[in-house]
């Protein structure tokens, strides 16, 4: 017993039960009426004293088990007065119950034996954590606490009136688990301190999944998707004071126009708002009666309207509350002419390509061309499309694609100081009555310049053309650009200094040399023209200038270096995959995205692609569904009046068969008052990305070094305003909540990306698209890029596999990103979203090669520019090829494959992702925790 005693003594955190019996000496232990219970947190030092202290130790003999009771008088009489201090509930409660003193007596029961599962299972977690078998939770061990029995008896004896109103028990209790009391075993689990410096392994099996709301069943059934929607707070406090003591940042992450399998689309003549702050109807409003329904954000109440009585589903009368828009909290509606300033645009393309010498050299055209030949018919459209095309060097060339014409003419326009359009009929052409002459145009276009010398770019002028071709009706201008811009208005000079690219001291020229193309974008934005650039050069092309085309008109940016058909294939390869999902994928035109929030709560900062025409409202020339958008919040007033806070974003688009469509989205939230339940509820992947925005943000607006010191302040303050305010443990180490136990290693992942790191060569355009993926991409990307994720595969077996169409897909562990993790005798796979790297180990298994690879050995295997692997009828091949296609299925776009020998130069690729390991210029994992934990203490 004492050396379990010892052992007990280097815990950090423990939880007994005291239980508190009627001091009856004719009943025994088991039958003793329990009056009230509170979970007590004690140093190791008390916990000691508190063992040592128990008046009565009782042995049971038959099982050898040891179980402590402590027996105390009864309180003198309990504070009817003393009020809950525990978390709002996500319903508002009624208190007329609590007025007479309790609930009835099984409620209470089962509420003490919710508890006491809990406090078990969370002690034996604890225990678990020790390697001695003396202390695995057993039959056999000779150390067990064993739950109290509770007492069934009626509830005149469990509370009389000398002994404890309910009231003071909730008071104890919610005291005691901060604020959590009544809520799920998940949520209390996420608040379990955690010492970073020991317990190493915080990865869990499989990718991280969005916490869950601690909301009833019926509106988490209700909720939107966090695939869609999501909060870096999942509990919501009560006052802005609340939040800056928890110290972490409160924000939403959007991804509102990604591609869904299911979608209810809403048509009907009136789309029910509310008249004061016009919040469309959603299923966490509160319906009075049939006739008035109470919106969930400015609480007024609104009738609804005859037609709302109908419901189309069910073609029945009287319900409203059974309409599809109060179902589902993503919905689309088709708007009725009310939402148009403009008849519908046609969906209209204009390319514009670069044809120098640098760009037919490098291979891309070729390649465009014949993706383009290739999906024309499955470019988002109807009847009305239209299509035209723009080339340019030194000189500017249109192309007249008038279907009377017998085949394209080109009209080439050299003044590129006062560029003009020459012609305003026949250079945006109808798709389906030009289709033949587009046709010929892409067949010949690549052999048109295959002999050019030109070296000089004049993109400036090409925009200012394609702006001037497409005002009339906006649409989406594609650039494809392969230098720096030499010619005319937008010209650029190199910035970058090639031996400053590993500097520790700053990066400079992170912001554009010019406005040129800022305020070209805000014209375009105005004309509802979105500007997508793919940038395709193996030279430095000052992107921080020419991405404001597409920052500002809400486009993408794409970006290839060092693309070349020969020199590097797989480049070329990921642009022609990525080339046809641009060119198939949804698109809406002329867009705007308005944001709104429960009263009290506001909206200050916004980061994406966009121009922000008002202080809510977001203009938007083109959206795609792999766009993401993140905003920062505040709380402006007491949201103390509330149990739930809910965030809805409205899209209005035109789509591109001209309809004018209305997605929503409504995300509801329960509100605390406890700082525990703030950390409870923390979302660490939301909170990682919202920070690497803000990061961004702040190493353009300042400078890159007082970014990464943003980044890791918010981690020290967090974590020191949880260790001050909430665990109370005293010993030493790095002790962080469960929920945010990654929160340091994401940070860390972070610093050690291309558009944050320091002291590693990094191309300055590189850096900067590596931030435009931070600002424009949804968090599922963004967190696969921040921190991927690896398997190992030569030891796959069928444990938790999945059975899809009869096809069998492993589910492998996921491992920590260290050289630790990996071995030569194995073989991996790494996740990083866009990109797959397999990596074989120098001392793999034969069998595992040649079954997967159908090499006979490593020495043997060819992998130079191999970014597919054969399709062999191995067990192995298909297990393998199963878990690939299934990890792509999970994202829209294309994902490449590297294969990397033990010993190949492209292992650098590789290696650069392992993020818990020390570089020459990082360090690491450990090293950082330790960094991170002498920070909290000055």
């Amino acid at each position: 017993m004492l050396s379990a005693m010892q052992r007990l003594n280097e815990f950090h955190f423990y939880s007994f039960w005291y239980v508190f019996r009627d001091p009856t000496p004719n009943l025994s232990a088991d039958t003793l009426p329990i009056s009230a219970a509170f979970m007590c947190y004690f140093s190791p030092a008390s916990m000691s004293k508190a063992l040592q202290s128990c008046t009565k130790p009782l042995k049971d003999n038959s099982s050898s088990q040891l179980c402590f009771v402590l027996h105390l008088p009864p309180f003198s009489g309990g504070d009817s007065s003393s009020t809950t201090t525990g978390s709002a509930s996500p319903v508002p409660n009624s208190y007329d119950s609590l007025e007479g003193g309790s609930y009835p007596g099984t409620y209470f029961t089962q509420l003490l034996i919710n508890i006491q599962c809990y406090v078990y299972s969370a002690f034996w977690r604890h225990l678990k954590n020790l390697t001695q078998p003396i202390l695995r939770p057993d039959p056999s061990s000779n150390l067990t606490f064993l739950l109290p029995h509770i007492s069934t008896q009626p509830q005149s004896q469990m509370c009389s009136a000398g002994s404890y109103p309910f009231g003071t028990c909730n008071f104890n209790l919610s005291a005691a688990l901060g604020g959590l009391s009544g809520v799920p075993e998940l949520e209390v689990e996420a608040l379990r301190p955690v010492n970073l410096l020991q317990e190493r392994n915080l990865l869990p099996h499989q990718p991280l999944d969005a916490p869950e709301p601690n909301l009833s069943a019926d509106l988490k059934k209700a909720n939107c998707s966090p695939d869609t929607f999501r909060c870096t707070l999942t509990n919501i406090p009560q006052t802005q004071a609340l939040l800056n003591k928890a110290r972490l940042p409160l924000g939403l992450l959007l991804h509102p126009f990604r591609d869904l399998a299911q979608l209810p689309v809403i048509t009907s003549n009136t789309i029910v708002r509310c008249r004061s702050c016009r919040t469309y109807i959603n299923p966490f409003v509160s319906f009075l009666d049939q006739r008035r329904w109470k919106c969930n954000l400015c609480y007024r109440v609104n009738d609804v309207p005859d037609e709302f009585m109908y419901n189309p589903v069910t073609r029945s009368y009287g319900e409203p509350h059974k309409r599809p828009e109060v179902q589902n909290s993503t919905v689309e509606f088709i708007a009725s002419s009310d939402y148009m300033l403009r008849p519908p645009q046609p969906a209209v393309y204009l390319f514009v390509l670069d044809v120098s010498h640098n760009a037919v050299e490098g291979g891309y055209l070729n390649v465009f061309c014949h993706t383009l030949l290739e999906n024309l018919d499955k470019m988002p459209g109807d009847t009305r499309t239209r299509v035209g095309f723009i080339t340019f060097n030194s000189t500017i060339h249109f192309y007249n694609l008038h279907e009377s014409l017998s085949q394209p003419q080109m009209l080439v326009v050299s003044d590129i100081d006062d560029i003009f359009i020459p012609t305003h009929d026949s250079l945006l052409v109808n798709l389906k009555e030009s289709r033949v002459l587009v046709r010929v145009l892409l067949t010949s276009l690549h052999s048109m310049f295959s002999q050019t010398r030109e070296t000089h770019s004049a993109l400036g002028p090409a925009l200012q053309a394609a702006y001037k071709l497409t005002s009339p009706t906006g649409g989406r201008v594609s650039v494809f650009q392969t230098q720096l811009p030499t010619l005319g208005p937008g010209l650029l000079q190199s910035r970058e200094d090639p031996n400053q690219r590993s500097s520790t001291k700053g990066v400079q020229h992170l912001g554009p040399a010019t406005d040129f193309y800022k305020k070209l974008a805000l014209d375009c934005s105005g004309q509802q023209i979105g500007v997508d650039l793919f940038l395709l050069s193996s030279q430095y092309s000052d992107l921080a200038s020419l991405a404001c085309m597409s920052k500002f008109s809400a486009g993408s940016i794409f970006y290839y270096p060092s693309l070349h058909h020969v020199h590097n294939p797989a480049q070329l390869d990921k642009f022609q995959k990525d080339l046809e999902r641009y060119l198939t994928r949804k698109i809406g035109f002329e867009a705007v995205m308005r944001i709104r929030c429960t009263k009290g709560l506001s909206i200050h900062t916004f980061h994406g692609n966009f121009f922000v025409r008002s202080t809510d409202l977001l203009s938007l020339a083109n959206i795609n569904p792999d766009s993401g958008f993140a905003v920062q919040m505040s709380i402006e007033e007491s949201l103390a009046d509330t149990s739930l806070a809910c965030f809805q974003s409205a899209l209005l688009y035109t789509s591109s068969k001209g309809k004018r469509r209305i997605r929503v989205h409504t995300l509801c939230l329960p509100v605390v008052s406890q700082l525990s339940d703030v950390y409870a509820g923390a979302d660490v992947q939301a909170i990682t990305c919202l920070l690497a925005n803000m990061a961004i943000d702040r190493s353009i607006s300042s400078s890159l070094s007082d970014a990464r010191d943003a980044l890791v302040n918010a981690v020290v303050d967090s974590l020191s305003a949880y260790k001050n305010t909430v665990s109370n443990i005293q010993q030493s180490g790095l002790i962080a909540p469960a929920a945010l136990c990654l929160f340091p290693l994401y940070v860390l992942a972070l610093l050690k990306q291309k558009a944050l790191r320091m002291g590693t060569s990094t191309k300055l355009d590189e850096r900067v698209f590596a931030m435009c993926e931070f600002k424009s991409q949804p968090l599922q990307q963004i967190m696969h890029a921040v921190h991927p994720d690896l398997y190992r595969l030569d030891t796959m077996s069928d444990q938790g596999a999945l059975h899809l169409n009869d096809c069998i897909v492993p589910q492998p562990h996921l491992l920590h990103l260290t050289a630790e993790k990996l071995t030569r005798e194995g073989a991996f796979l790494m996740d990083c979203g866009s990109v797959f790297y397999l990596w074989i180990g120098k001392c793999c298994n034969d069998v595992f090669i040649r079954d997967v690879l159908g090499c006979p050995n490593h020495a043997q295997t060819f992998i130079r520019h191999n970014t597919q692997i054969p399709e062999l009828e191995t067990p192995l091949s298909e297990r393998l090829r199963a878990l690939l296609a299934w990890l792509q299925d999970s994202r829209p776009f294309s994902s490449t494959l590297h294969v990397v020998k033990d010993d190949a130069t492209a292992k650098t690729s590789f290696f650069q992702h392992l993020v818990e390991d020390r570089s020459e210029s990082a360090l690491s994992y450990y090293e950082f925790l330790l960094h991170i934990q002498q920070q909290m203490s000055k």
